[in-house]
């Protein structure tokens, strides 16, 4: 490949991962820090950056002097993830099925409530119908927690501002609080484990699944009756784990 596109790929990659690691999502990185994070010579990177400006890959902060990535780039990654969270999010969701043997879904957060977007179910399941498209509340579903792990508690209690908590199972969280400390065992475990929260009787395990920012974007989640499941968690979390895992690999351009 050609030094000078091989050294632009190499600034555009050092650029998103800078940009995404830690910093208020957006924010511009000066060129001497960026240089400095892949010990290159500002000057040379700088006509780099210069070059990559003119071609919308990057672009430039005129308040700070810095740079990101082009909007056009996150654009097109949202539209990546949303294409292999739906394929990839599939292999991952048959080989937690063919681990567990239980019914496997993919969810996503959609406002305060959650949203399944893939589903494998094992033959002889008595489920009836499909969940892919039907939104249920964040605050009780099996993936909420999973899905909000990274939100810092202010950012939790923006999303359920306007949340009346219904009971719908006889653990259902009785408000913000309650909520927010189920959240933070979910923090410490790495995933969360929902005990009839959502209707009686039913158990779940859920895994974040986080995209090439850092940011969680999905969760995978094992789901079954409580008394063949809770007897199962570490098990079923340990499936869960391997297969989110699997799937950030994808999400971050580790896959096929």
């Amino acid at each position: 490949m050609n030094s000078s596109v091989t050294k632009g790929l190499d600034a555009l990659s050092a650029l998103a991962r800078v940009t995404a690691g830690g910093r208020r999502h957006g924010s511009a990185v000066s060129v001497s820090e960026l240089a400095r994070q892949m010990g290159r010579d500002r000057s040379q990177l700088s006509r780099t950056l210069t070059a990559m400006t003119a071609e919308e890959f990057v672009a430039r902060d005129d308040a700070s002097s810095g740079v990101t990535p082009h909007w056009r780039l996150y654009a097109a990654a949202r539209d990546l993830t949303a294409h292999r969270l739906r394929t990839d999010g599939l292999t991952a969701l048959e080989g937690m099925a063919a681990e567990t043997g239980e019914s496997c879904y993919l969810g996503v957060l959609h406002g305060d409530t959650t949203v399944t977007i893939a589903e494998r179910v094992p033959p002889g399941s008595r489920q009836l119908g499909s969940w892919i498209g039907r939104p249920f509340p964040a605050y009780c579903s099996d993936c909420g927690q999973a899905l909000l792990s990274d939100a810092d508690d202010d950012e939790v209690s923006a999303v359920f501002a306007r949340t009346e908590f219904v009971r719908h199972g006889p653990n259902t969280p009785t408000g913000l609080d309650d909520f927010l400390r189920r959240l933070e065992l979910t923090r410490r475990r790495g995933y969360s484990v929902v005990d009839e929260e959502a209707e009686p009787g039913l158990y779940s395990v859920a895994v974040p699944v986080r995209d090439f920012t850092g940011e969680v974007v999905a969760a995978v989640q094992v789901v079954g009756p409580r008394r063949r499941l809770e007897p199962r968690t570490r098990d079923c979390a340990e499936a869960a784990l391997r297969w989110g895992r699997h799937l950030e690999t994808a999400l971050r351009g580790g896959g096929r």
